[in-house]
């Protein structure tokens, strides 16, 4: 069997807070392959963003292991690309720029910088925008500039928070398959974290649900539906339907646990 690219052992995150120590995730245990696409789906509030930063060495494990490439995580493992919920344009950079921002601090010269960055640009769909700065640009051509900054470095491990969670429904059903083309032939692996049940069904390849806080997996679901995707379309099909259900009846139960936990405390 080809080895996980990345995989969490046991894997705990606590954190000190103002009413003491908070368990985020407990126990959790993943593996995931080489290009793989696994989405995470869990109760608001359950770690699923930790989870994230377990993997991208933004924040450390208080016990278990988290291993990418075979390796423990001591730091940001090298192939790494994060793109989360809200963007990280830099205001005073054109479009261009913006994306080849990434090339450059690893130390590519300007000329090539800009080349690559305009071959990413114009593969997200913004040819003839290079020049725009962010304050000119929707909400969606801010996602795809976004997104271009990411694959522009060749991630071989790509981690998503939630990345189209602000775009109304059609621009995001866009963005969707956008993501599927552009992610297709990559070999990337994908953790993609989100509360929409039918995004991750229509993207991934696996489903993972967490429990309530603190989080640790509970199921995982196969996704067996036929590849290339198109996510309007799929969702429409029996298949999918299924899937929804079955997953479904799984997260219910921990929205439901988090709700109670959550009008207790606020009680």
């Amino acid at each position: 069997m080809t080895q996980p690219v990345i995989e969490l052992r046991g894997a705990t995150k606590r954190f000190r807070g103002s009413s003491g120590i908070m368990t985020a995730v407990q126990d959790l245990t993943i593996s995931i392959r080489p290009g793989e696409f696994v989405a995470v789906v869990g109760p608001t509030g359950c770690g699923k963003s930790t989870t994230l930063s377990l993997v991208s060495g933004l924040d450390p494990a208080s016990s278990g292991e988290v291993l990418v490439y075979g390796k423990p995580v001591r730091g940001i493992p090298e192939g790494i690309g994060y793109m989360f919920q809200q963007d990280a344009i830099l205001p005073w950079k054109n479009v261009l720029d913006n994306v080849a921002a990434g090339p450059q601090f690893r130390g590519v010269s300007k000329s090539a910088a800009r080349a690559e960055a305009a071959t990413w640009v114009e593969r997200v769909g913004l040819a003839g925008f290079e020049s725009y700065y962010p304050h000119q640009l929707s909400g969606g051509m801010r996602k795809r500039v976004a997104l271009a900054q990411t694959l522009v470095n060749k991630p071989k491990i790509l981690l998503m928070d939630e990345p189209f969670s602000a775009l109304d429904v059609q621009t995001r059903g866009l963005m969707q398959d956008e993501l599927l083309r552009l992610w297709s032939g990559t070999g990337a692996a994908v953790i993609f974290v989100t509360h929409d049940l039918e995004e991750a069904i229509a993207l991934a390849d696996r489903v993972v649900v967490l429990t309530a806080v603190p989080a640790t997996m509970k199921a995982e679901f196969e996704v067996n539906l036929p590849r290339p995707r198109d996510v309007e379309e799929i969702r429409l099909t029996t298949a999918f339907l299924e899937i929804y259900r079955e997953v479904w009846d799984s997260l219910r139960e921990e929205v439901a646990r988090a709700r109670k936990g959550a009008t207790l405390s606020a009680a």
